[in-house]
């Protein structure tokens, strides 16, 4: 039996080591994105306290009208199956406008308006397709809350504790109302009003098919979360 050449060996050990990369890459690559490739998630949002509220405040410093200022943000929160690989993604955007009424002891209306069109993540083709393929941001541009009832559990915020109370809204997504019930996070910072807070949603209810390309797939749940920095209109 003829022995292989030096040159045919070279090419066989070259033909395996192809084969064996393209194995990893396959089996490793998905992994090797989601923890050193992909930007790490977004944390779940969280009051960002800086200061508690004054000592001469009261329940009297709640009551009012307020705005949504700098510093709030929102957007979405979805786990993506990547090849086998589990991978969560988060999208955010600091255009979000709105505005709430208060007693000095109820959250008594709430408005809050977001644009979708402008969430975005680490990854533009992600983007592109969530505007165009996932939701018709072109048609739905904005996503709506809207508080259903009131609220009643602001009294304790004037001495500096924060409160985690359920609110009844309605939450337009895709040109689809849903009525949600959420707990929310209120905390008293100096002059100012935080309010945290996550929505779980079912894509199918707002009329949005969960992607699946084949190597990458949507959970068909996922959440909206917000955090909204208010201050006095």
């Amino acid at each position: 039996m003829k022995k292989p050449s030096k040159k045919a060996t070279i090419g066989l050990v070259i033909a395996a080591v192809v084969v064996v990369i393209g194995i990893a890459a396959a089996v490793f690559g998905p992994m090797i994105y989601r923890d050193v490739i992909a930007e790490p998630a977004a944390e779940a949002p969280a009051l960002e306290i800086e200061s508690t509220a004054p000592s001469a405040a009261d329940a009297s410093t709640l009551a009012g009208s307020w705005t949504v200022a700098s510093g709030s943000y929102a957007g979405y929160r979805v786990d993506e199956v990547l090849n086998g690989t589990d991978v969560t993604v988060t999208g955010r955007t600091e255009t979000v406008s709105g505005t709430l009424t208060t007693t000095e002891t109820e959250l008594t209306a709430a408005d809050i308006t977001v644009d979708v069109a402008s969430i975005a993540t680490d990854e533009e083709r992600r983007d592109e397709y969530f505007r165009s393929e996932a939701l018709d941001t072109a048609a739905n541009p904005e996503a709506t809350f809207t508080l259903d009832e009131p609220v009643a559990a602001l009294d304790g915020l004037a001495d500096g504790t924060q409160a985690t109370i359920p609110a009844t809204g309605t939450l337009t997504l895709n040109g689809v109302s849903q009525q949600v019930t959420i707990d929310i996070t209120a905390g008293l910072d100096g002059d100012n009003v935080q309010v945290a807070g996550s929505i779980p949603v079912t894509f199918a209810d707002y009329g949005v098919e969960a992607p699946n390309l084949g190597f990458v797939s949507v959970e068909p749940t996922g959440s909206v979360e917000f955090l909204l920095v208010l201050e006095r209109a």
